[in-house]
């Protein structure tokens, strides 16, 4: 007799992991690869946490924490919010998370039941679809273009069928980098709560912008969630290691929810994040990087017929209209990766309506690698890719 397999299982994968295999598949064959697909910094994480976690090994029990993590690095980063934003948030109201994703699925969890209707921005982070489906939440895709930056507006929301129950918003976003200003966040925030809507905001790449410092939605609506983590700023992907901003009206049903599906986030990251927030040079040696990063593609992609680009704002990543070039991504990404080497990845990943026509190349490298990068595009031209 064949055993049942649960249906919240069958969800997309994350194909940008597809592309990391072949990529890492390629090098063990030993030919090189400059790796334009992974959205992670290059760099270690700064040099006083690497020290603290020393430390921390050497004096520390590591047992478990707190279902919400331990005082003083919730301490720090309520501080953080007054030092950035000047929002002043309840420490109480915090919860330290293994990783962004522990902070999603507690979001999704406490705000939403199945059969609820939230809406986000397509493109956007694959996993916000995945997790909602894999809860029986019906994802509504707001479908964006370069007109409203690849965001979403009160009136893309207004042409939405049937009631909202959620909103997913991400600024600055992946995989176009592009931002919702003081303005933009604060009509979301009145449409929203006249509506009854539950927003939800992404904002772990805040710390990584090159034009205007970022605003967190917290400063316009305290019944949000705000996602962030210690993976892309303070570069520390794996160490797994996030924090969530919940209401107060909802602190009981995530603290039990943590509580029973995380016990704690892991404690030597905890212990070795207090160090994080004493570390400016370091990391804003990283953001000065992926600016000229930035700036290089910019002007070099278009010379290589990537001349359709995303305005990127903050994060790494440049989005590509490739439909003058191909209409299968994924196809078109793999021919770029066994004639040049470069790994990039297609868009289906971001928009299962339009993928097939983007690309998104992430440029948290080196500085070498990314110019090597372009030059190895430019020599081929865009012409040369098409499929």
């Amino acid at each position: 007799m064949t055993l049942k397999a649960a249906k919240r299982g069958a969800i997309s994968p994350f194909i940008v992991m597809d592309v990391m295999r072949a990529a890492n598949a390629r090098e063990a064959a030993g030919e090189d690869v400059l790796h334009m697909e992974v959205g992670q910094p290059s760099s270690a994480a700064p040099s006083k946490v690497l020290q603290a976690a020393r430390d921390a090994l050497d004096q520390e029990l590591l047992g478990y924490t707190d279902a919400f993590g331990v005082p003083p690095l919730k301490d720090r980063i309520a501080a953080q919010y007054k030092d950035m934003y000047g929002v002043t948030i309840d420490p109480a109201r915090i919860a330290v998370t293994t990783g962004s994703s522990g902070g999603f699925l507690l979001a999704f969890l406490s705000a939403f039941d199945a059969g609820d209707r939230v809406a986000l921005a397509s493109p956007g982070y694959p996993a916000y679809r995945n997790i909602l489906t894999a809860l029986d939440i019906e994802v509504v895709d707001i479908l964006t273009g370069p007109d409203t930056d690849f965001q979403p507006t009160p009136h893309l929301l207004e042409k939405v069928e049937g009631k909202l129950d959620g909103l997913i918003i991400a600024s600055p976003s992946n995989p176009t980098g592009t931002m919702i200003d003081r303005d933009g966040l604060q009509a979301l925030a009145d449409y929203c709560r006249e509506r009854g809507v539950r927003v939800v905001s992404d904002e772990i790449y805040h710390g990584i912008t090159f034009e205007e410092p970022a605003h967190t939605m917290g400063e316009f609506d305290d019944e949000c969630f705000v996602v962030n983590s210690f993976s892309k700023y303070y570069s520390m992907t794996g160490w797994r290691l996030g924090w969530l901003v919940f209401p107060e009206s909802l602190a009981r049903p995530v603290e039990c929810l943590a509580q029973n599906l995380f016990i704690s986030a892991p404690t030597l990251s905890q212990m070795a994040a207090l160090a994080a927030f004493d570390c400016p040079t370091e990391l804003d040696a990283n953001v000065a990087r992926y600016k000229a990063n930035r700036d290089l593609l910019l002007t070099e992609l278009p010379k290589a017929g990537f001349n359709k680009l995303s305005h990127a704002q903050g994060a790494f990543y440049v989005y590509a209209d490739v439909s003058h070039l191909t209409d299968d991504s994924q196809i078109f990404c793999q021919d770029i990766l066994a004639k040049t080497g470069v790994a990039i990845t297609p868009g289906t990943d971001f928009d299962p309506t339009r993928g097939h026509k983007y690309v998104r190349f992430s440029f948290a490298g080196s500085q070498d690698d990314m110019a090597e990068a372009v030059r190895r595009l430019r020599g081929i031209g865009g012409n040369g890719l098409s499929t």
